[in-house]
């Protein structure tokens, strides 16, 4: 057997070589250090910290389901009738249908009322515009006939079909190629995806000018509430974020998450109350900051999923209790609510003053003492919600629409969408339909109340 020849190493190759071989063994041993740390340690789920519920996978989550408390049983309902039927068809009695007697003489009343309820077949209105004119014998110049104003040369779809696609696209997520199809099959009416994208950019300025009034009208409420989620444009991440008062719900959509966007919706303009949750990027907008309870309670809920059996679920109903307390605030004196208003501060003082001896008890009080005084200004403030669910159940629509359509192919497209929810989601809490609201928008008659 023939021995390769010995290499001489320098002293400094020696160190280098050492070096390097120190790295590959301290990159597996630090992973190794990491998995033992994370052994033992409960799953995150949408019940104990920020992940969606699509996040879960199988089972929801590692927590065994609560058994179903069986519901009493209740009495059954059938639809009741409509007010105002279209039109009513009496029919009478003409023999006994027990023994054959002829009984269409006599008197009659009513045993039975039902409605039969159908849709008429659903097909476009073509009206074809004539206008005719000539030569003037005065100057010898051509004339022709005005245009109706309700029906001007340009686009052949009138503003029903513009206000039901954009309807079915940003409130139903039907995409162009479905939209195009449901069309043709549906109510006759041959339309491209080019022209549906047309129809929508066209609509475009009037968003936009129903935003700005949007804006306007956000900027002098006391209370406003916001969150935000990703969206795609273009294949790139952006940012869509909401805002919503007791009047009016504005979206926008933005390539950054920073706080320059909600400073820059805000216009200067401080509110007494700002509801959120614990995003850096959402502090010191309001004079005063509610943050989410719900999104507390998951984090307890997460101490708790991890060992802690004394100090979390203490805080976990401390915090129920509060929050019930909001619920019948319309129920409570003023008196009576700045006494739980009282005890719901001493009674936290108190929990965070006791030891806590497990980690994660220890995290969540770290945690808890950095927002110490935006827990309870709902007890305080009758107006102010204890969780940001109003924000959550605004955006919600939108992150399904991202799910379904997979995001905007232009910038174009995304500030569409975020008009179309600013439009709708306004009219919604002024008790309009989303329907009626875009309507109105497409045929120039948008107005805030």
């Amino acid at each position: 057997m023939v021995l390769p020849p010995r290499i001489r190493l320098s002293e400094a190759e020696k160190d280098a070589l050492l070096l390097e071989q120190a790295s590959l063994i301290e990159r597996p041993a630090a992973r190794i250090t990491e998995l033992e740390a994370a052994i033992g340690k409960p799953r995150k789920t949408s019940s104990n910290s920020h992940l969606p519920p699509s996040k879960d996978g199988p089972g929801r989550g590692d927590r065994p389901k609560r058994p179903r408390r069986k519901r009493a049983s209740r009495p059954g309902k059938s639809r009741p009738l409509t007010e105002t039927p279209d039109k009513t068809e009496r029919r009478m009695a003409s023999e006994c249908g027990h023994c054959g007697m002829d009984v269409s003489g006599t008197r009659q009343r009513c045993r039975q009322r039902y409605d039969h309820i159908e849709l008429p077949i659903i097909r476009p209105v073509v009206t074809r515009v004539e206008l005719f004119g000539g030569r003037c014998g005065g100057c010898g110049h051509r004339y022709k006939a005005q245009a109706p104003e309700t029906i001007a040369p340009g686009s052949p779809f009138g503003p029903g079909i513009r206000s039901l696609l954009m309807y079915l696209h940003h409130s139903h997520h039907v995409g162009f190629e479905r939209l195009s199809r449901m069309a043709r099959e549906l109510f006759g009416l041959t339309i491209s995806e080019g022209a549906i994208a047309n129809a929508f950019r066209r609509a475009g300025a009037g968003l936009a000018t129903a935003s700005e009034a949007i804006k306007r009208k956000l900027v002098t409420a006391r209370i406003i509430a916001s969150d935000e989620t990703t969206t795609r444009v273009d294949g790139v991440t952006q940012w869509q974020w909401v805002f919503i008062s007791d009047k009016a719900v504005l979206h926008k959509i933005a390539p950054r998450r920073a706080k320059s966007v909600a400073e820059d919706v805000l216009a200067g303009h401080r509110p007494d109350v700002w509801v959120s949750d614990r995003y850096a990027g959402q502090q010191e907008l309001g004079s005063r900051h509610q943050v989410c309870l719900a999104h507390v309670l998951r984090d307890v809920q997460y101490a708790i999923d991890s060992g802690d059996t004394v100090f979390a679920p203490r805080i976990r109903d401390h915090l129920r209790w509060a929050i019930r307390v909001g619920k019948r605030r319309s129920q409570l004196k003023d008196g009576t609510l700045s006494a739980y208003a009282t005890k719901a501060d001493n009674k936290l003082d108190a929990l965070m003053a006791a030891p806590v001896a497990h980690p994660a008890g220890k995290t969540l009080l770290k945690q808890i003492k950095a927002w110490r005084t935006k827990f309870f200004v709902f007890m305080t403030d009758r107006d102010v919600p204890a969780t940001n669910n109003i924000s959550e159940r605004e955006i919600r629509p939108s992150v399904i629409f991202r799910k379904v359509t997979n995001g905007f192919r232009s910038d174009w497209g995304a500030q569409i969408h975020a008009g179309y929810r600013s439009v709708t989601g306004t009219a919604r809490i002024n008790g309009k339909p989303a329907f009626d609201a875009i309507r109105d928008l497409i045929d120039g008659k948008f107005a805030l109340a």
